[in-house]
């Protein structure tokens, strides 16, 4: 009886803490999106209108897409360090021959997704690090972007640049668009049965392959999502700025990282939170912008952004501590 009760209560135990860690890992950004709201407010009060809300988060749909993206990589406990050069590829190829030759620039942009897979299914059969593996891609993908596009120029589609600019009634654009990614990423890896696959894949590998299923295709089809959402995040870029850049998708690297990770998830692989990330991604763009305000130099904001990341990770090590001794 006594054995009964004692395993009863370490499993009782075991839940709280469980809960209490999804409890902070939700908290987190969701506190520092309020606060951050807060302080942008106080500086700025005529952002609280329409026009104010899309001109504040006109940049949150490339960033949203790359932290997804990046989402995807973490997923299976990956990084991607060369998310932001192959935005800027994307931004290159939509500003040039998807402009001039649609039929190209669509064949361009579907073999860019293809080699993305193709990365994940080399890093995983090869046994190669991702970090390694992404970070040498990257310059590939920063060579072909150059190639495409030697200096900044060329022009956005029509249409693209109507998409990004378009003005839905009541919702701005940009709200709109991170509540419905939101909803369906977390549709989509929480609530689907392949949704847990892909989570199992990077939380608990030898349970999904006794299961029947393939850590190499699960790592491939992850890396296709990645690669796909790395492609729309170039092509709204591309729509925003109108222009294409070989430099523009740089900063993109860190910052989907940093989105993810204040988002909850972790390096580990298959903790990850869809909506967090989308939260994480706008507390980035805010954190920048909020130090704009504040007549912050640039150099200056990437180290307070970095600092912000610091001191998410530092509570999540602390709470575990916390739960741990509990």
């Amino acid at each position: 009886m006594s054995v009964n009760n004692n395993s009863r209560a370490r499993t009782i135990g075991q839940t709280r803490k469980k809960l209490s860690t999804g409890a902070l890992r939700t908290a987190i950004p969701v506190v520092a999106l309020i606060v951050l709201l807060s302080v942008t407010l106080y500086l700025q009060p005529r952002i609280l209108s329409y026009f104010g809300w899309t001109l504040l988060l006109k940049f949150s749909l490339p960033l949203l897409f790359a932290t997804l993206a990046q989402l995807c990589i973490l997923t299976i406990g990956d990084v991607d360090l060369g998310i932001g050069p192959f935005v800027s590829l994307v931004c290159c190829i939509s500003a040039t021959w998807l402009n001039t030759d649609p039929l190209l620039g669509v064949g361009a942009l579907a073999l860019c997704v293809l080699l993305y897979a193709g990365m994940g299914a080399l890093i995983h059969y090869r046994q190669l690090p991702s970090i390694v593996m992404t970070l040498g891609v990257a310059f590939v993908w920063l060579g072909a972007a150059l190639l495409v596009l030697p200096n900044p120029g060329g022009q956005a589609p029509g249409w693209l640049a109507a998409a990004t600019s378009w003005r839905p009634p009541l919702i701005p654009l940009p709200i709109l668009t991170a509540v419905v990614m939101a909803v369906a990423a977390h549709l989509f890896f929480m609530r689907t049965s392949y949704g847990v696959v892909l989570r199992g894949a990077g939380g608990n590998p030898a349970a999904i392959v006794r299961a029947g299923w393939s850590l190499g295709k699960t790592r491939t089809v992850l890396y296709g999502i990645a690669g796909l959402l790395g492609v729309l995040a170039g092509l709204s870029l591309t729509g925003i700025n109108t222009t294409g850049d070989p430099w523009v998708g740089n900063q993109y690297t860190l910052l989907s990282i940093a989105g993810a990770i204040i988002g909850g998830a972790e390096f580990v692989g298959g903790i990850i939170s869809p909506v967090g990330a989308v939260i994480g991604a706008i507390i980035m763009l805010l954190t920048g912008s909020v130090l704009s305000f504040l007549n912050v130099s640039t150099d200056w904001q990437l180290c307070l952004q970095g600092c912000l990341l610091i001191l998410v990770l530092s509570l999540r090590a602390f709470a575990g501590k916390q739960g741990d001794s509990r």
